[in-house]
């Protein structure tokens, strides 16, 4: 699944955008880089029943925004992504 997917799948089993989580961490403190990934892993999973890794998908969003390594882009791998820029804004706001 593409890093991209994971978002989306979160969106659609929360009905929050990524920027929305984002907009709920900065107001939980947990954007600072001091917070540990297993403390936001735990308020996701306890306020929106995420599990670890659709959680560590947001953990990577809160510490870096949208942006995400060229490692996967455009390769063969299962986790492959078409950009190296996360689309953060909800699935409401893509073309179809």
């Amino acid at each position: 699944m593409s890093f991209q997917a994971y978002l989306d799948n979160i969106e659609k089993q929360t009905g929050k955008t990524p920027n929305e989580f984002v907009a709920l961490a900065q107001a939980k403190g947990f954007t600072d880089p001091k917070t540990k990934a297993n403390e936001i892993v735990a308020w996701l999973k306890e306020e929106f029943g995420l599990g670890r890794g659709h959680a560590m998908a947001l953990v990577h969003v809160f510490k870096n925004g949208a942006a995400i390594s060229e490692k996967h882009i455009g390769s063969d791998g299962v986790h492959r992504d078409e950009s190296d820029t996360l689309r953060l804004d909800g699935l409401d706001h893509r073309e179809s």
